[in-house]
């Protein structure tokens, strides 16, 4: 029944794993990252694998809390051996991006420029005027970067402009028309 909370996690030769009490350190080729561990969950770590129980075996929501546990644990080994990439991608006349003295400076068709500060643990790289690359060891806080990226410009049913996301497919809808 709760598949994903029972398979252990393989750990790569190259990867560092430390488990104290609460919190868990994996590091690797491309850096350090931290998790602090629900109280419910067990974690055991032997030889070259991971693996989570939770401390109640009849509760249904340790469950699921050990299979998401398990699931970031499993992001977090995954991000320092290879790290994750998004990209974003703007699409609208006079839309552009780039990048000067780390923050990322749009311009989407507002009668103002926006700013957005570049957090310290992710990389943002413009290939085109059109296209935002971002990279990072943290799934998570890449994910909601690139969310409140989005959110500056969504795109928009009728026409298409805005920020997407480069495997989005958007459903262009047609316009009212009178008879």
């Amino acid at each position: 029944m709760f598949r994903i909370a029972k398979m252990p996690i393989l750990i790569p030769e190259k990867v560092n794993v430390n488990i104290l009490k609460k919190n868990i350190t994996i590091s690797g080729i491309h850096g350090e990252l931290n998790q602090k561990l629900h109280s419910g969950v067990h974690i055991s770590k032997i030889n070259n694998t991971i693996k989570l129980a939770p401390k109640q075996l009849n509760s249904n929501f340790l469950w699921i809390l050990t299979g998401t546990m398990r699931s970031i644990i499993n992001n977090m080994i995954i991000g320092v051996t290879q790290k994750f990439t998004k990209t974003l991608i703007i699409s609208g006349i006079g839309y552009r991006a780039n990048i000067t003295n780390n923050q990322l400076v749009m311009s989407l068709g507002f009668s103002h420029i926006i700013n957005v500060n570049i957090p310290e643990n992710i990389s943002v790289k413009c290939t085109s005027s059109n296209e935002i690359i971002l990279t990072s060891i943290d799934k998570q806080k890449m994910g909601q970067f690139a969310a409140n990226i989005r959110n500056y410009k969504i795109p928009d049913p009728y026409k298409g402009k805005g920020i997407r996301y480069s495997y989005e497919i958007l459903k262009i809808k047609e316009t009212k028309k009178n008879k």
